[in-house]
């Protein structure tokens, strides 16, 4: 059984989380699903088996594309995870798909966990049943792979559900911010700090690896590039270019960073080799270029330019060069990002006093705009290019800039939980 994933329909505006004439939405009819509570194999096994499975359930309900069936309106139960499935106890309760599970500890504190998917129309098994098995402090990993199996078996896409992203966490007044850098499951769990917040920083950006995060620092009192290592928490500054550097990014192979420099006179756009500090010029215009991103390939990279006279979108050989504007519509368009699928760029839009995150194919047609509001900015994309995660602050005088996360097709709007203010998104690829 493959879920369908597309199915246009016009979305209802009841709030601000559509957009009325704006939208094409993908309107698909949630999927029923069932996951009783994975089996504990033995006493010590039962509260990490229940936490994992409430896990698994959140992120496919999460998704929008899948809707759990609560256990009360269960008929059957799994007591033993290698017996046979009664289908007879699902079909009724409209179970399209069964997910059943096992956990089991060992005395040296590790975890072992199963899991088998299941059509229950067609009374089969969807694909092959799968062991994950590691320490105990990693159920939730362990839980977000089981999801991404479950999800692509069921989609046919890759799933996104085992990876994190790096923010910058805010306390403070409005007016005196403290920033520093954090990383976070992509469901808002497990929450480190990275950074201390006795200066400013920007942007965080995963390496292809995702062992580094590469963003803006203001230590030196001016914009300048750093280097993270997240295992060790260890920063170098990434080049004395002894002018402004901002905007951060790596290429797809990891050889090299992408970004802005300013000499006091000028902005462009170069690329500088991560072992040797080479720097090569990519754009030469008076204009100021800015948030360039490689496309998934390394061939190409879209950015920002105001030659126009206002900031519009533009692609370019990898290799540098004039590139060619993308957007054309109304308003002004910033921070692209290519996704890693390859077939779109998700940007910033402003029109109208009002900000957008939207997305167009890499030639600048379809745009679409996903969401709207006060200020809505900084998109990034999940590792299979389904879902965007962006910031969105709320206005006047208490404003605050907080997570969001949106469906490509425009749907399934909802915030990200974080202990303070959050900003600047940068969402890793799937965890090895």
């Amino acid at each position: 059984m493959m879920m369908p994933v597309a199915g246009l329909a016009q979305p209802s505006c009841p709030d601000e989380t559509t957009i009325c004439g704006t939208i094409e939405s993908f309107s698909v009819e949630p999927l029923p699903f069932a996951a009783p509570t994975f089996v504990p194999e033995n006493p010590g096994a039962a509260d990490v088996a229940r936490q994992l499975t409430d896990v698994v359930k959140a992120n496919l309900s999460g998704t929008g594309l899948f809707r759990e069936i609560p256990p009360e309106a269960h008929i059957g139960r799994i007591t033993n995870f290698d017996a046979p499935v009664q289908f007879s106890d699902w079909s009724p309760i409209n179970t399209a798909a069964l997910v059943t599970g096992s956990v089991s500890t060992t005395s040296d504190g590790r975890i072992a966990v199963k899991f088998r998917l299941w059509d229950v129309e067609l009374q089969r098994e969807l694909g092959s049943g799968q062991q994950f098995a590691g320490p105990a402090g990693s159920w939730r990993r362990m839980a977000h792979k089981v999801s991404d199996q479950v999800y692509s078996r069921l989609t046919g896409e890759a799933g996104y559900f085992d990876s994190r992203i790096a923010f910058v966490s805010e306390t403070g007044p409005k007016s005196d911010r403290k920033k520093r850098i954090a990383v976070m499951d992509q469901d808002g769990a497990n929450v480190t700090y990275l950074t201390d917040d006795s200066t400013l920083v920007l942007a965080p950006r995963w390496s292809p690896d995702d062992r580094s995060i590469i963003f803006t620092s203001y230590a030196s009192g001016k914009p300048q590039v750093r280097l993270l290592d997240v295992a060790t928490l260890q920063s170098r500054s990434f080049g004395d270019f002894g002018q402004v550097a901002f905007a951060p990014r790596f290429s797809p192979d990891g050889q090299s960073v992408v970004m802005s420099l300013n000499d006091g006179a000028n902005t462009d756009i170069y690329r500088v080799d991560l072992a040797s500090g080479t720097r090569t010029r990519l754009t030469s215009s008076p204009a100021i270029e800015t948030a360039p991103s490689y496309s998934p390939d390394g061939s190409q990279i879209v950015f920002e330019s105001d030659r126009s006279g206002q900031q519009q979108l533009y692609v370019m050989p990898a290799s540098g060069g004039e590139g060619n504007r993308i957007s054309f519509g109304q308003g002004k368009y910033g921070t692209p990002v290519w996704s890693p699928r390859g077939d779109l760029i998700a940007f910033t839009k402003i029109n109208q006093g009002r900000f957008h995150i939207g997305v167009m194919r890499t030639d600048g047609s379809d745009e679409r705009l996903l969401t709207t509001s006060f200020l809505d900015e900084a998109p990034t994309w999940s590792p299979n290019g389904r879902v965007i995660s962006f910031l969105r602050e709320t206005e006047g005088e208490g404003g605050a800039p907080s997570l969001w996360t949106v469906d490509i097709t425009g749907r399934n709007l909802k915030r990200l939980p974080t202990p303070n203010f959050a900003s600047d998104p940068g969402w890793s690829g799937l965890l090895p």
